[in-house]
């Protein structure tokens, strides 16, 4: 069944590879249907793969093989929230270790251009802490991250 709502993610002829690493990495994740295209189009031949249902951490996605026009950017980006540094952990250097890139304050990029900020709860709690400048410690530490550090996030908390 369709979702009323999906993101849709457009590739350079990748978007089953994608797919198929997400439902791979992380959890509540699955590949769905792959329809070929029935006719040449702009940046494929007929038989190649034009779409690909795809869920990501329980979010219905579509992954479009639209060809090299539109790229990815930051201003589209999945948060995952990790309950721990091992977790956290595991997910960053999925992403970085199969041709991603760091970034900071918990950001990385997947190979396919797709942001993710892989984000410990403990951390998204501390900069929510009524402590405003126990907050700015946390705030001020995660700034100098690249993954996020639970235990740092816990000494800057602590003061």
């Amino acid at each position: 069944m369709i979702s009323k709502n999906t993101i849709c993610l457009w590739y350079d002829g990748a978007a089953l590879e994608a797919a198929r690493f997400y439902a791979e990495t992380f959890p509540d994740s699955v590949v769905g249907d792959v329809v070929h295209a029935p006719g040449d189009y702009p940046s494929g031949k007929e038989g190649d793969v034009l779409t690909v249902e795809f869920t990501v951490m329980g979010i219905p996605c579509l992954g479009l093989n639209g060809g090299p026009e539109f790229t990815h950017n930051e201003s589209f980006s999945f948060q995952v929230a990790t309950d721990d540094q091992a977790e956290t952990d595991r997910l960053w250097h999925a992403i970085v270790g199969h041709g991603g890139q760091a970034s900071v304050c918990g950001w990385c990029k997947d190979k396919w251009g797709i942001s993710w900020q892989i984000t410990p709860r403990v951390l998204s709690e501390a900069l929510k802490h009524p402590d405003r400048a126990a907050a700015k410690r946390v705030f001020e530490a995660m700034m100098e991250m690249a993954k996020i550090d639970v235990a740092g996030v816990e000494r800057a908390l602590r003061g």
